[in-house]
């Protein structure tokens, strides 16, 4: 009995410790069940956040604006591809602040947000006097850029506590126009104003000295005054043509197919009195007489009427020689006014196609002057139909402005044009 008892425990025992290994054997599958479920959720999260990293790198690298986020310690943590070229490439993450806005006025504008917290929005001017920017410009521009500084602190954001966010944006084509329409203002003014004291003063002469009763000094004095006239009606006319190009109208051509000789003989016609004057000498140099350009003819003839009048009114003189030319090829149809008078100085070249440039010729002072805005509007008209103009000049020798028309962009008015025709109405 006794040994049945202890048989018994002994199989007991047994089975228990059977048991124990089936459960210890089950527990440690199940651990390593449960341990690999966890790193298959772990890579699958580190998946997913490498995806989200790559998404928000790809969002933030599709912004135009320069993009920076910097922890409390004034760390770069995130730069976006624009950023990166902002600062010539240079390792930007992980990387101070100080250590990467080098210019005085950016890394300024950036402190006083990250030391008060408070959001910062201010326009820089970086000079950039070589192709190669200097730190913290853009590569291989050249002059002055403007830059808008955008820095604010990020709140209310989980695990964000104490970053700061910082946009940089190139503002120098909104800051070049704001200029330029400044300028043209004040130019404006005070081109309109000279001719008009002018005329003034003479009023004065005639109606206060009671000089209305002195034919002759009456007939020069109104003939100076309707000088100026002229002058006043020119430069308005000049504005309007120009607001017409710049605010879209341009995109109204009326387009047709003209006579390139024809175009040249009117403007011709109209600056007779001038070229007998000068006792100049135009000579057109259009080997297919009936070469035909596709655009807008009002535009064309006061694109060559400003440059011809501008050759001859910068070289008073007798005996200039001016060409007027045009040929086409398969690339396009190309033009140009070329003289032999006193050139254009090397450092105005870049210059005169801006709005009232002058350059200086010293010529009379009894002389009415140009309008200063005839080459701006040669420049916006020809720019307006696709085209290009360059001008080099050899003082003596050969002053040329050259216009190019591709006939890609000559095709494209075409196909506007009989576009145009089809929707009109059969008569």
């Amino acid at each position: 009995m006794s040994e049945f008892v202890v048989t018994t425990a002994i199989a007991a025992a047994l089975c228990a410790v059977v048991a124990l290994t089936l459960l210890a054997v089950q527990l440690r599958r199940a651990r390593r069940g449960f341990e690999q479920e966890v790193r298959a959720w772990k890579n699958r999260l580190e998946i997913d956040l490498q995806s989200a990293r790559t998404e928000r790198d790809k969002m933030l690298d599709a912004l135009s604006d320069a993009f920076l986020l910097v922890d409390a310690s004034a760390e770069i943590r995130i730069a976006n591809g624009a950023a990166q070229r902002f600062f010539n490439g240079r390792p930007l993450v992980g990387r101070p602040v100080a250590e990467v806005m080098l210019d005085r006025n950016l890394s300024g504008a950036v402190n006083d947000c990250l030391e008060s917290g408070a959001p910062v929005t201010r326009r820089i001017p970086l000079l950039q006097p070589q192709a190669k920017s200097p730190p913290g410009g853009v590569p291989g521009a050249k002059g002055q850029v403007v830059w808008d500084v955008d820095a604010a602190r990020i709140e209310g954001i989980p695990g964000q506590e104490g970053f700061t966010r910082i946009v940089l944006r190139d503002v120098t084509a909104e800051h070049q126009t704001e200029q330029i329409r400044k300028d043209f203002v004040a130019n404006a003014s005070h081109e309109l104003r000279t001719p008009l004291a002018i005329i003034n003063g003479y009023l004065e002469n005639l109606i206060d000295d009671d000089l209305v009763t002195d034919p002759d000094i009456t007939r020069r004095f109104l003939t100076i005054m309707r000088k100026h006239t002229e002058r006043i009606a020119r430069i308005v006319e000049d504005m309007l043509v120009i607001s017409r190009l710049e605010s879209g109208e341009a995109a109204a051509l009326k387009i047709e197919p003209f006579r390139l000789r024809s175009c040249v003989q009117d403007v011709l016609e109209r600056l007779e009195s001038v070229i007998r004057q000068q006792k100049a000498e135009i000579r057109i140099e259009m080997p297919d007489e009936g070469l035909q350009l596709t655009g807008d003819r009002f535009y064309w003839t006061q694109v060559l009427f400003n440059l011809v009048e501008n050759a001859l009114k910068q070289n008073p003189r007798s005996g200039l020689k001016v060409r007027v030319g045009a040929t086409r090829d398969e690339r396009g149809v190309t033009l140009w006014v070329a003289d032999d008078g006193v050139g254009i100085p090397n450092q105005d070249l870049q210059h005169i196609f801006r709005r009232f440039y002058r350059v200086e010729k010293h010529h009379s002072q009894e002389e009415i002057k140009g309008t200063g805005l005839g080459l701006s509007i040669v420049k916006r008209a020809i720019e307006a139909h696709g085209g290009t103009v360059d001008v080099s000049s050899t003082p003596g020798e050969d002053t040329r402005f050259t216009i190019h028309i591709p006939a890609a962009e000559e095709q494209v008015l075409v196909e506007k044009m009989e576009a145009e025709q089809s929707l009109r109405p059969a008569s």
